[in-house]
């Protein structure tokens, strides 16, 4: 039997306590809150610490979790050759600990965005999606499914 091949990810809603959110923009994918996926040995939490900090450069603290979401499709990566597998992504409230804001190896800008200005700067469908379960959310997490290629396309949505 084979083991499934399945992308762990995860993603944070920084707020500052003056309702600014932490997006960044990413070289190849516009503008996101910071993530990433979770490296073999990693729990969630110490996971995305530390894609928010080599995205950012700010220190958060984890706090509840606002959805998972499954990206059921599978498609090639950028490099139109490499099967991109079907990802799970556990997405948590954050809070600005300290640090500077930069832009980094994985990112060309950072920026603090008022709450109500941030889908004026997230265009990719699944992203958005995440963002408005993070407005939405009224203390039950979000669940949901989708695919983002070749159009992206919500399976089914529940809350958790």
């Amino acid at each position: 039997m084979a083991f499934p091949t399945h992308i762990v990810a995860v993603g944070g809603v920084v707020e500052d306590e003056h309702g600014n959110i932490l997006l960044v923009k990413t070289h190849d994918g516009g503008w996101v809150f910071p993530g990433g996926q979770v490296e073999v040995g990693e729990n969630l939490p110490d996971a995305l610490r530390r894609e928010i900090k080599e995205e950012s450069d700010i220190d958060v603290a984890v706090g509840h979790l606002i959805g998972m979401y499954s990206n059921t499709g599978i498609h090639k990566w950028y490099d139109g050759i490499t099967d991109v597998p079907t990802k799970l992504m556990v997405d948590f409230v954050c809070e600005p600990v300290g640090g500077a804001l930069s832009a980094s190896e994985e990112t060309t800008e950072g920026r603090w965005v008022p709450n109500d200005a941030v889908l004026d700067f997230i265009t990719a469908p699944a992203i958005r999606n995440h963002f408005q379960a993070y407005l939405d959310f009224d203390g039950t997490a979000a669940y949901m499914e989708y695919v983002t290629k070749p159009a992206f396309e919500i399976r089914h949505r529940a809350r958790i």
